[in-house]
Formats: C-alpha cells, structure tokens, sequence
C-alpha cells in the first residue's frame, strides 16, 4: 500500500481522526464499473442470470471509440459494464491483468470538484481530475456532469460524480438503449467487500476513516471467522447513514491457503470480492436466480438440524431455507438471511451475496465456520487450498 494514502492518525477507540472534519457528504452508490473482455456478452449475462434490465449504452454508435458500456439497473442497483476498445489502455491492461472485475466503486455527492480537493487534502492518491464528462465546459457549469476519481487499494478507483442540471440519460455520452428484463427482487446494493494483503487491513481501515470519513462499524479477527485449515481477519466500514458499507478483509495464518489469499493470487492484487444485493424476500429471489442458473455454495444438512436451536423463531420455511440453502444469523437486533454465489468468472474471484435483513445491521457471524468451510471445498475442488 502506498504510505500517503495514509496520512492521518486513527483514533484506535472510535475508528475515527477525532482532528478531521468531512465538507462534502457521499449521497449514495451512483454505480458499480466492471472492466471486462466482452462487455456485450457479459451484460447479457447479468439480464439473464440476476434479472438486471439494460437502460443505456455508449460505444461506437454514439461516437465513442475507446469503450462499450452497458448500464444495468435493478432496484437502486447500477452496474456500468465496460469494455475498452483499444488494446494499448490502462483499462485493457486491467483487464489482462486482473481478468473481469470490479474497476469503480462511484459515489454520487453534490461537488464533485470540491470531494476530490478534500479527499487529496487528506491523504488520498489522485487517479482523474475533475472534468466534465464529455465536454470541454469547465467541471460545474450548467448542463453538465463532473467526474472525478481516486485510488483505493489495488487497481480499484473510487468517483466522485456530481449533476449541474444534466437532463440526459445517466451520463453524458450514453443514449437510451432499454432491454428490460424480468427483476428477481434486488433493492439495491447493501455492501461491497474488499480483499487486501496480510497487514494491509487496518491501514486501509484508517484510510477510509481519514479520507472519506468513514466509521469502523464493527470488526472481526481470526478468531471468529476460522477453520481447521485458513482463517482471516475483517472490519467494516460505514458511512454515517449506513447506508454505504465496505468490509476490509485481510488474510490470517492458517494450516492452508485461504480464500483472501486465493483471491489475492488469482486477481493478482487486492480488489473487490463479493458485492452483497439486498432483497425484501430472499425465497422469491434465491428461488428466480437458481432457475436462472446462477449457482451457490452449500453447507452440510447438519447445520439446519442446529438451526432452530440457535436464532429460534423465524417467519420463513425452515424446510424451504434448506432446500435452497440460505444461511440464516440473529443478533441483538433481529435477523437476516444471506446466501453466497460461487465465483462468477473463470478465475476464483468474484462473487455475490444475496442477503435479507429483519431487523440484525450484522454480517452472519454464527454462519462464518459453515460458510468457510463451504468455500474451502471449493477451493479444495479447484486444487487451491
């Protein structure tokens, strides 16, 4: 990890820089980026495989000649899926060497121009400056739509996207372009979880703290999530709404590989893991993306037979949670109900998390050990454990 990207000291006791005041506010996820090899086969995929609806592109019928994009929206969820056109771009060299990814993780704020000067004021690394997209008008001025970016861990960029008055479709340079597609009951996205290397968790931790204002909302070490053979250490990240939340998730010692360092080996750096989609009925959806022929990982009937015992009264089936494999968690506040894709791509990388909350703000964490253990038969499977 680069060392400027943090600059600030974290105050151990709240995860915040008590020193540090925040000018411009992250209004919510604008969009989610993927750099990909086939940007028009990939968003087909996700039409039909998770229910997404094709809203706009921009590529070389709109006089773009250096990408083809596709903008996929369920709920609130957008996901922008990217294909560079020239081979000899950092974009494609993205995409050689990290395979189909996640490549920005975009915020919607009110300045853009004024959330990248505070953000470089505290330590971030720029990756674009401010600019309005598509256009040679200074950033802010009437009509238009500033962009700006900088670097997070890896190769992952983090946007600043601001309107001033923009009437077209999502951004300037995309046309209408709609596919619309059968929904699986997808809201919006509830988390969006980041691999780093062994000792890089707690300084990226502080970087969110420090640059983009963020809360350490809670933190689990090895301890909780383990295994006879890998473990790994987590904290979470969240804005002060809540409603944006980023687990860091860092390798620990373990007997073998574990999944943060298989990720680490076959995305070739850290990136973004899994992208958790929050549903309001998570039997209607697990139920639509099977037919679809996504696949999820299982864990053993045992851990069912001890499910009652363990978060007690539920309003669902409990046989139906068994046959579709949903995991099932309580804590103080209530309970939620999550399930986990396998990886979506070729290399063990990405993956999804469809995830339904009753009232429980946690993550699963007395569904660590049988998940894990789920994945590392996978890994087991794939010869890398």
């Amino acid at each position: 990890m680069d060392t400027n990207n943090s600059t600030a000291v974290l105050d151990p006791g709240t995860g915040s820089n008590p020193n540090a005041t925040h000018p411009f506010k992250l209004k919510r996820i604008h969009h989610v980026q993927f750099l990909v090899g086939n940007a028009k086969q990939a968003a087909f995929y996700y039409r039909k495989a998770f229910g997404f609806s094709q809203v706009a592109y921009s590529g070389l019928e709109t006089g773009n000649r250096d990408f083809a994009s596709y903008l996929l929206e369920q709920g609130k969820a957008r996901f922008l899926i990217t294909t560079p056109l020239r081979p000899a771009s950092a974009e494609a060299e993205h995409v050689g060497r990290h395979g189909d990814g996640v490549f920005d993780l975009a915020f919607e704020v009110d300045d853009a121009v004024q959330a990248y000067n505070a953000a470089l004021a505290r330590g971030a690394r720029p990756a674009i400056e401010p600019h309005s997209i598509g256009s040679e008008l200074p950033p802010g001025s009437p009509g238009t739509v500033c962009r700006a970016a900088i670097h997070t861990y890896g190769d992952t960029l983090h946007s600043f996207i601001s309107y001033h008055g923009f009437q077209g479709v999502f951004l300037p340079g995309f046309v209408e372009a709609p596919l619309p597609t059968e929904a699986v009951g997808i809201l919006r996205i509830d988390h969006a979880v980041g691999n780093v290397e062994l000792g890089a968790m707690d300084e990226w931790a502080a970087w969110y703290s420090n640059v983009l204002g963020f809360k350490r909302f809670i933190s689990f070490d090895d301890k909780d999530i383990s295994t006879e053979y890998s473990a790994l250490m987590s904290v979470v990240m969240s804005d002060d709404s809540y409603s944006i939340k980023f687990p860091i998730n860092e390798p620990a010692a373990g007997r073998k590989k574990s999944q943060i360092d298989e990720y680490l080996d076959a995305y070739e750096g850290p990136g973004v893991q899994h992208i958790a989609l929050l549903t309001n009925d998570i039997i209607h959806t697990v139920t639509a993306l099977q037919a679809n022929g996504v696949e999820f990982l299982r864990v053993p009937d045992a851990y069912y037979q001890l499910l009652p015992e363990r978060v007690g009264t539920i309003d669902e089936t409990m046989a139906r949670i068994q046959q579709l494999g949903i995991l099932v968690d309580r804590d103080e506040d209530g309970y939620l109900l999550q399930i986990f894709s396998k990886p979506v791509e070729d290399r063990p990388t990405l993956f999804y998390e469809i995830i339904q909350r009753k009232g429980s703000k946690g993550f699963g964490k007395g569904n660590f050990r049988a998940l894990f253990e789920a994945i590392e038969r996978e890994q087991a499977r794939r010869g890398n454990l």
